[in-house]
């Protein structure tokens, strides 16, 4: 029997890494003086991947790799200019307006009556935060979880806290690796909501055998499959 439901945040219910993207455009036109553009993007990627453990994810960490991949390739000679645009970068990207994507509300208000919901996302603590009072969606949620990482523990630990076990849970979500593939190795259905922009660090093959892997082109099909779901063990 199907109770809980846990959303991720970014991707899936509003927009974020389209923002990213539009950033490292802007960072790669700041550095086109003083830097080769060819290897910039595999040079930030690197440095966000390397970070990871560090600072984990979510827009300072990712202004802190701006930062070191700029060092780096000059060899040490960025200009402390170039440096400040790239914390005033990282700054914008904080304070940028919540977008929420095309039935969001309508499925999250929908579900509420009937299901315990869980938001279930990785990032600043602050910045998500934010991001959740500006969508007006707070209330409708049962349960908060912002986390540095999703593991199958993270399911299993968050389904217990806020529903009745991570098997009579699902988690919906546009990353097969954080969002899918643990919940699913926790016991849970794992629903994937694909979005057009995928960061490379969430790639993964899609679990296509596994029975309680499901997949939707958006959050509007979603209210439908849960209820035919939702009895089925």
């Amino acid at each position: 029997m199907l109770t809980t439901i846990g959303f991720d945040a970014d991707d899936t219910l509003w927009q974020n890494e389209a923002f990213f993207r539009l950033t490292q455009d802007r960072f790669r036109q700041r550095l086109a003086d003083h830097a080769d553009p060819v290897h910039l993007a595999e040079r930030l990627e690197a440095a966000e991947r390397r970070n990871l453990a560090y600072y984990g994810f979510g827009v300072k960490g990712f202004t802190l790799s701006m930062i070191e991949t700029a060092v780096e390739v000059t060899e040490g000679r960025v200009p402390g200019e170039v440096i400040a645009d790239l914390i005033a970068l990282g700054r914008e990207l904080l304070e940028h307006p919540m977008e929420l994507l095309p039935h969001a509300r309508a499925t999250v208000m929908a579900l509420a009556p009937d299901y315990r919901l869980v938001l279930i996302t990785k990032g600043d603590l602050l910045h998500q935060e934010k991001k959740l009072a500006q969508s007006g969606l707070g209330d409708l949620f049962d349960g908060v979880e912002i986390v540095s990482d999703k593991t199958e523990a993270t399911y299993r630990t968050a389904f217990a806290r806020h529903g009745t076990g991570a098997d009579q849970a699902m988690m919906v979500g546009n990353s097969l690796k954080s969002d899918v593939i643990p919940a699913l190795q926790a016991g849970s259905w794992g629903v994937h909501v694909p979005h057009e922009h995928e960061w490379a660090f969430e790639a993964a093959e899609a679990p296509v055998e596994h029975r309680r892997f499901h997949a939707i082109a958006d959050l509007g099909d979603l209210p439908a499959l849960v209820g035919r779901l939702s009895n089925t063990p």
